[in-house]
């Protein structure tokens, strides 16, 4: 098994958390900077599901260029849910 799921289940159950909302969070960016449709059901089901996810850090910046923000809007969250797992997890690895 890879690195970052190994250990107690506990942190690997962490760890897939993280990245599946980390992984919400990329998908909305990658389709809004590719200009998805949004009343398409997909995007707009990722679009709200993103919303909710970064509604902590919403217009924490707001840049006029609408790529930089949302870049920023969603893309903090992101990396900010990835680093709360990774210190969860490992404290998680060194208590089992």
């Amino acid at each position: 098994m890879s690195g970052r799921y190994r250990g107690a289940g506990a942190a690997r159950a962490v760890m897939l958390v993280v990245d599946v909302l980390a992984g919400v969070l990329g998908l909305w960016i990658a389709l809004s900077l590719l200009g998805a449709n949004p009343s398409n059901d997909l995007a707009h089901t990722v679009h709200e599901v993103a919303d909710w996810l970064s509604t902590w850090a919403r217009d924490l910046f707001a840049p006029s260029q609408s790529w930089l923000r949302t870049l920023l809007n969603y893309g903090i969250p992101a990396l900010a849910y990835l680093l709360v797992g990774l210190v969860v997890a490992g404290w998680l690895r060194r208590v089992d």
